[in-house]
């Protein structure tokens, strides 16, 4: 066995058993002559070398990071130059991660947490993309034309500390600045009752909100999100904002041994004993309402009050209602069967359910959070824990002011489960603001609209 430092280049055909299954006498020809002609002299014209091959990838490795990185790029260019009159969903397309650091080489094999991070960070990149470690980008970033995208930080398999992730890929739309605010968040992680690292981040000064997560969280990556950087501007004026990526998603461990509503509730408690909130607010939208709703009944000392969001109570499959309960199989089978998928159709079922007023630009930044913040695997377990939540029993017991608005066409959850919610509640405040949005985007009038009943709501209880 041999140590040493190298740069490893994790390659992948994307959709692979599905091409396969589509064509595989074809499949295998269109890729035996695409590392013909480009793939292996590419890799052999930046000094590199070919460890080990596999039915759909290979890995490589590198004496430099910036061939590597420079070979990947030519690659990328190159096949985006193939098949182009080939459908999008029948092209061969490659994932590329690269990272630099310590490997073993064992005969004709290679291992070590450098070779780990090169293969996960190409589960990450799109299709026809690259992403690398920040490790790598701060060997190359001034000696590349190319420029990469911060992607921020990222959870891997397997990998204990969260790897900052940079992503270069043909035609990248150009992602806005963050906040200046979040510069000045701080990311932290401590463990839930059952083991479990959970990522929260604090940011902003005076009195302290509390957001529960919801669908796929990313408490880095969101602030560069045109859905949620300016939103999350709006929430730390004048308050300090502690939120957390739900277990499963984001930079909390994604693979906890349970996903469910009790977990949930008590990752909660363990971000606000870690935050060392005492008396604060709660800002639960859609699933992360349900769980504000358990944590203020069982915790009536610590919250001070309830700001709820496109929230419900009852899951689809506890309303007793056949068109809820058809739209949750069919988000569980895209999940199963197109997550991972080359296209975004499969994942645009739920973009374009979530914001189907949004811009093209939003509804991609949406997809990419999506894709961004976990896999398949995590993503459906959580559908599937939204689908069975139960908190009508709790909400009965809350006894903290409450504010709960709805966009009245709202097409994740109908406005008639927001209603429902503020009867079950005691004396909860009802407000319905136009669109059909799940979320309040910038730029609309709802979002102006949510912000002043929130300020209003505030000032009436002396929560500023």
């Amino acid at each position: 066995m041999e140590r040493r430092l190298a740069a490893i280049l994790a390659a992948d055909m994307v959709g692979y058993s599905r091409l396969m299954e589509m064509d595989e006498v074809g499949t295998l020809s269109r890729q035996k002559t695409y590392r013909k002609e480009l793939i292996d002299p590419e890799i052999q014209r930046y000094r590199g070398r070919i460890v080990k091959t596999t039915g759909d990838g290979m890995l490589a490795e590198f004496a430099s990071a910036q061939d590597a990185v420079r070979c990947a790029i030519d690659i990328q260019t190159g096949m985006t130059a193939r098949e182009p009159d080939t459908d999008d969903e029948l092209r061969i397309k490659y994932r590329v991660g690269i990272n630099l650091g310590d490997v073993v080489f064992d005969d004709d094999d290679v291992f070590g947490d450098g070779v780990n991070i090169a293969a996960r960070l190409e589960g990450l990149a799109q299709p026809g993309g690259v992403c690398i470690s920040d490790v790598v980008h701060q060997t190359v970033a001034d000696r590349l034309n190319d420029s990469f995208r911060d992607m921020g930080s990222q959870r891997v398999k397997n990998i204990s500390r969260p790897v900052r992730v940079w992503q270069w890929a043909p035609d990248q739309p150009v992602r806005p600045d963050p906040p200046d605010m979040a510069l000045k968040q701080r990311v932290q992680f401590t463990r839930s009752v059952d083991g479990t690292q959970i990522g929260w981040a604090s940011v902003g000064d005076g009195y302290p909100i509390l957001k529960a997560p919801h669908w796929l969280n990313h408490i880095e990556y969101e602030w560069g999100s045109p859905v949620w950087g300016d939103f999350l501007a709006e929430m730390t004026k004048n308050h300090r904002l502690v939120r957390f990526d739900q277990r499963g998603n984001g930079l909390s461990d994604w693979d906890p041994p349970q996903i469910d509503h009790a977990s949930m509730l008590a990752d909660m408690e363990a971000v606000a004993d870690a935050a060392k909130l005492e008396r604060f607010m709660i800002y639960g939208m859609s699933q992360g309402a349900s769980t504000a709703v358990q944590y203020a009944a069982k915790h009536p000392d610590r919250v001070s009050a309830l700001i709820l969001f496109g929230s419900y109570l009852r899951g689809r499959m506890k309303r007793n209602d056949a068109d809820a309960e058809k739209f949750a199989e069919a988000g569980s089978l895209m999940l199963r069967d197109g997550w991972g998928s080359p296209s975004p159709v499969y994942r645009n079922f739920f973009t374009n359910t979530f914001v189907p007023d949004a811009s093209r630009e939003v509804a991609d930044s949406w997809d990419e959070l999506q894709r961004m913040s976990t896999n398949a695997e995590n993503a459906l377990r959580l559908w599937e824990m939204n689908n069975n939540i139960d908190a009508v029993d709790a909400a009965q017991h809350v006894d903290a002011p409450t504010l709960i608005l709805h966009i009245s066409g709202d097409r994740v959850v109908p406005v008639s489960e927001g209603r429902f919610t503020a009867r079950m509640i005691p004396g909860a405040s009802f407000v319905e603001l136009p669109g059909n949005d799940h979320v309040a985007l910038p730029g609309r009038p709802c979002f102006s609209m949510f912000f002043d009943e929130i300020r209003a709501f505030m000032a009436e209880h002396d929560l500023t």
